[in-house]
């Protein structure tokens, strides 16, 4: 009879009733889930495809090289291999030679990475440019799946790496096709975490190089140690020091010392041109930063807002990580402050978003999703292929608030109210 009144009472008030259902998440059955991640994952491909076909050479319908960004990382490896490591960090010199390389109508692609990412771009460097934007895109992707498969299965519902779902998921995840289309380095992100969080409690040496390697993008990195060092895991944080010991090394005795200085003083143009100006355009930024700016705060306030929100999220993974929540909870946390407490952090790095969607579901799968839970994953796996255009044309920057909030879900879990805040969560299926 309750539920014969509930029933009528939701039909007679259709907001109550879209209300209950993202409340606890009922709309995502897996007849939908199926539907549009096989819908997303084709889509792309057929996108693909036919950007391929609309291409003239090495370059795009519109002129630009295939894969865009990737040009900047093919161009530096050139550099490299000529023997000139310090040039990719010169902005002049490194558009000439990105212009020598595509055509002078090509616009500016800059280098913005540490020395370290030579070494993948002059490996690639010695291919051609478009089996070099091949090999990258598919080994990145491919350790992008692996990685996610292994978290899965070290997860909290290992069935769901098994699942024929696991798949399309995977590759219909909105960011994917964000940076398939830019030939960035979303993938291996994504995949060093994922490897990271995997291995941490088993093979901590193994996890500390991979978390290591991200050395890469410090911006993202810089996390990582923190977590480490607060929950006293110092064999995983010393294999991760030794990494970036050995990584500076061999970066230094390959392409000289020279490329160091060089990336310093490169660091003003990425400071100042790129991040506080916008060159590259606030509408593709997905941090706090950047929505102040987009909403015309000075730089100042952007940065006093960026530390605030910095400062909040790095409380909230403290208290996560040193608390007595399960395992996917606190990966799930690291992945989204690695993206929130960075003032510089694009569209397509959200595919990092994927781990911690990854771990949020197989622990709602194992032990119930909270309320609001399932509607934020779902809502965080379409985001990225909108993100830009909703920023750029309604001035709604909404990936750094949605993050925000997941991160707030996750931390209400090991809030001092403890069952009471997780009232009406939803039991697994």
């Amino acid at each position: 009879m309750a539920k014969e009144a509930m029933a009528k009472l939701t039909a007679a008030n259709p907001t109550a009733n879209l209300a209950a259902l993202i409340r606890d998440g009922g709309f995502l059955t897996r007849a939908r889930v199926a539907a549009w991640a096989g819908m997303m994952a084709a889509g792309f491909a057929v996108a693909l495809l036919l950007l391929g076909a609309a291409a003239h050479g090495a370059s795009d319908y519109a002129g630009r090289p295939l894969g865009t960004d990737f040009s900047n990382v093919y161009a530096a490896g050139r550099a490299a291999l000529a023997g000139d490591a310090a040039a990719p960090f010169d902005i002049l010199r490194q558009q000439k030679a990105e212009q020598a390389i595509f055509g002078p109508a090509t616009p500016l692609y800059g280098w913005h990475y540490p020395p370290y990412f030579l070494l993948a771009a002059a490996a690639l460097a010695r291919l051609p440019y478009l089996p070099a934007l091949l090999v990258w895109q598919g080994a990145s992707l491919l350790l992008y799946l692996l990685s996610l498969r292994l978290l899965l299965l070290k997860s909290a519902a290992p069935q769901l790496a098994r699942d024929r779902l696991f798949l399309p998921v995977a590759l219909g995840f909105t960011a994917v096709f964000v940076n398939l289309t830019h030939g960035q380095n979303g993938f291996l992100t994504a995949a060093l975490f994922a490897g990271g969080l995997a291995l941490l409690d088993t093979r901590p040496v193994l996890a500390g190089l991979l978390f290591g390697l991200l050395a890469y993008k410090p911006q993202f990195a810089a996390v990582v140690p923190l977590a480490l060092a607060a929950t006293g895991r110092w064999r995983a944080l010393l294999s991760g020091s030794a990494t970036v010991l050995v990584l500076t090394l061999a970066v230094t005795l390959i392409f000289g010392a020279a490329v160091w200085p060089a990336f310093l003083a490169s660091m003003h143009f990425t400071r100042t041109v790129v991040l506080e100006q916008g060159s590259t355009g606030f509408h593709k930024m997905q941090s706090v930063f950047a929505l102040v700016r987009l909403w015309r705060g000075p730089v100042a306030l952007a940065y006093l807002i960026q530390a605030l929100a910095a400062g909040a999220g790095l409380f909230a993974l403290l208290r996560i990580w040193r608390s007595d929540l399960a395992a996917g909870y606190k990966g799930a946390a690291l992945c989204l402050c690695a993206l929130l407490l960075t003032p510089y952090c694009l569209d397509y790095d959200l595919v990092l978003l994927a781990p911690a969607i990854a771990l949020l579901a197989a622990e709602g799968r194992a032990r119930g999703f909270a309320p609001f839970e399932i509607a934020a994953l779902a809502g965080l796996w379409l985001l990225p292929i909108a993100a830009r255009a909703i920023a750029a044309f309604l001035f709604l920057p909404l990936a750094a608030p949605a993050m925000m909030a997941l991160l707030w879900l996750i931390y209400r879990r090991c809030d001092a109210a403890g069952p009471a805040v997780l009232a009406g969560m939803k039991s697994p299926t």
